[in-house]
C-alpha cells in the first residue's frame, strides 16, 4: 500500500488482464511461432506502446468522464463482453477442427509490426475498459501526480515483462512443437479464458 493506492492490487489486476488469452497476446504467440523472435518483439512493442497510450489517457481523465458518466462504462462493458464471446466461439470453433491450422501471424515491415501492434491493442475492448475501470475505481480522485505516475510507470514495466515475454516463450522451437501437437487443447483453454473475462466484465458492478 502506497498512501492511497493499492500497487499490489492494482499490479495483479492488470497482470489477469494482460496475461490473460486475448487478440494481443495470441497476436505474438502466432507472430512469433511463424515469423521469428525479432517479429514477435517488433509486434510487443507495439502492443506495449497501445498499452501506455490507454495508461497515460486514463491518468488525464478518462477514469473521471467514465466515473461521472457511467452510462460510458456500461457501454464498453456490454460491447467488450459481446467481444470477448465472439473470439470465445472463434477460439472453440477451431478447438473442434479436425484440420491442422496455422496459428495466425502478422507481418510486414518494422515499422509497420510496431503500428500494427499499437492499433491492436489501443482498439482492443478488454484494454479499453480495463484501464478506465483501473483509474476511475483503483484511484482515489485526489490521487497526486507523483501517484498517477508511479502507477503509470509500474503498469507500464510489467506490460513490457509480459508481452515481451510472449515473444521470447513463443518464439522457442519447444513451444512451437508443443503448440503444434497441443493445438486443440490449446484453443480449448483459450476459450474458456475468453468465456470467463467476458462473464467476469458482464457481471461486475459499479458502486
Amino acid at each position: 500500500m502506497i498512501g492511497d493506492i493499492n500497487l499490489a492490487l492494482i499490479l495483479l489486476a492488470h497482470l489477469a488482464a494482460s496475461a490473460s488469452p486475448g487478440p494481443a497476446t495470441l497476436a505474438i504467440a502466432g507472430t512469433s511461432m511463424a515469423r521469428g523472435r525479432p517479429s514477435g518483439l517488433l509486434l510487443a512493442s507495439g502492443i506495449v506502446i497501445g498499452s501506455l497510450t490507454w495508461s497515460l489517457a486514463a491518468a488525464f481523465g478518462l477514469g473521471a468522464i467514465m466515473l461521472s458518466h457511467g452510462w460510458v462504462l456500461e457501454v464498453i462493458r456490454y460491447a467488450g463482453t459481446a467481444y470477448l464471446f465472439f473470439l470465445a466461439w472463434k477460439a472453440a470453433r477451431s478447438a473442434m477442427a479436425q484440420k491442422t491450422i496455422a496459428p495466425r501471424s502478422i507481418g510486414g515491415r518494422p515499422s509497420r509490426l510496431i503500428l500494427r501492434g499499437a492499433a491492436l491493442h489501443i482498439t482492443n475492448p478488454k484494454s479499453i475498459l480495463f484501464f478506465g475501470a483501473l483509474y476511475a475505481l483503483g484511484l482515489p480522485s485526489d490521487a497526486s501526480h507523483a501517484q498517477l505516475a508511479l502507477v503509470v510507470i509500474a503498469v507500464g514495466i510489467q506490460s513490457m515483462v509480459v508481452f515481451f515475454g510472449y515473444a521470447l516463450l513463443f518464439s522457442t522451437s519447444s513451444i512451437t512443437r508443443a503448440y503444434v501437437a497441443g493445438r486443440r487443447w490449446f484453443e480449448g483453454a483459450f476459450a474458456v479464458g475468453f468465456t470467463a473475462a467476458g462473464m467476469k466484465i458482464l457481471t461486475t458492478r459499479l458502486q
